[in-house]
């Protein structure tokens, strides 16, 4: 492989999307480690097999919105590869396989990891959980009657990169579960689908022209930026009657650092009239989203 087409390659798979990928797996990482039940190979398998699973999933996005039409020259974000020309439709449907497959080994071995065997009730939960990821990371936009275009990938990434990834990967690492611990997940949850939201927003032309039906194309401009609105601040309520519930000290405070980045977030969003503008905001919300993870953790780990 050409290094031209390795760089192709690595714009499809939109390396900056990785780091909040996982920002899900570390959360739960930093519970479990609070609670003295962290293992390193249960981690980094699952920070592996989520990073196979967004890769898939946005080549899967690059090739269904291409072929749902999503993708056009009038987009405002970045052009993807398949609409370019660069990568043929054939070639992503090949690396999508490729990468569905390595996921889904990728994911035996972390249940084997974290179970000891593939054996029993809570691995097959599990492996049936990985492929319902598989499933969801494809159907985002590609296939017949993709959910994404039915205003459902707030819900599913809600889902995935919230709940299951959260409490999935806590459980696996201490083998337990606590209902607290669905507060924490919510807001990742919540945050992640922010970033959604934006990306959304920023597309909203193009994709009522296509039959895209997302959020932001229901709710119109205004009603949008309210949902973002509610988005955020049921994130940090949810963060907030978790750190009620499990208090020991002031240093469980520390991802109050991350608030002035989603303030400052929310004030230009409110302020943004043109779309083409919301493309820094996302980068924005990246940060502010990856802050938050890494300052909540880390305080309510120090807190232990």
């Amino acid at each position: 492989m050409s290094s031209e087409s390795l760089l192709v390659w690595l714009k499809a798979a939109r390396l900056r999307t990785l780091p909040l990928a996982i920002s899900s797996i570390a959360m739960g990482g930093f519970l479990a480690t609070a609670e003295k039940r962290f293992n390193w190979s249960v981690f980094l398998l699952a920070v592996i097999t989520t990073l196979l699973l967004q890769i898939l999933s946005n080549l899967a996005n690059d090739y269904g919105d291409s072929v749902h039409g999503a993708d056009s020259p009038q987009r405002i974000g970045p052009q993807r590869m398949v609409q370019r020309g660069a990568i043929s439709r054939q070639s992503m449907k090949r690396a999508m396989i490729v990468l569905a497959i390595a996921s889904l080994i990728s994911g035996s071995l972390l249940i084997a990891a974290a179970f000891g065997s593939l054996k029993g009730a809570f691995p097959l939960v599990f492996f049936l959980l990985g492929i319902a990821a598989i499933a969801a990371a494809i159907k985002y936009t590609a296939g017949r009657n993709p959910y994404g275009y039915r205003g459902l990938g707030d819900l599913f990434v809600f889902l995935f990169f919230g709940i299951i990834g959260v409490a999935g990967s806590y459980f696996l690492l201490t083998g337990t579960l606590h209902g607290y611990i669905l507060l924490p997940a919510a807001s990742v949850g919540l945050l992640t689908t922010g970033v959604l939201n934006v990306n959304n927003m920023r597309d909203m032309h193009t994709d009522r022209q296509c039959g895209k039906i997302t959020i932001p194309v229901r709710l119109g401009p205004v009603y949008a930026k309210y949902y973002h609105l509610g988005l955020i601040m049921l994130a940090w309520a949810a963060s907030l009657l978790f750190t009620s519930l499990t208090f020991r000290s002031p240093v469980q405070l520390l991802y109050f650092v991350s608030a002035p980045l989603f303030g400052l977030h929310l004030v230009k969003v409110f302020q943004i009239r043109h779309a083409a503008l919301l493309d820094g905001q996302l980068k924005m919300l990246v940060a502010a989203t990856l802050l938050y993870c890494l300052t909540f953790g880390a305080g309510y780990v120090l807190a232990a």
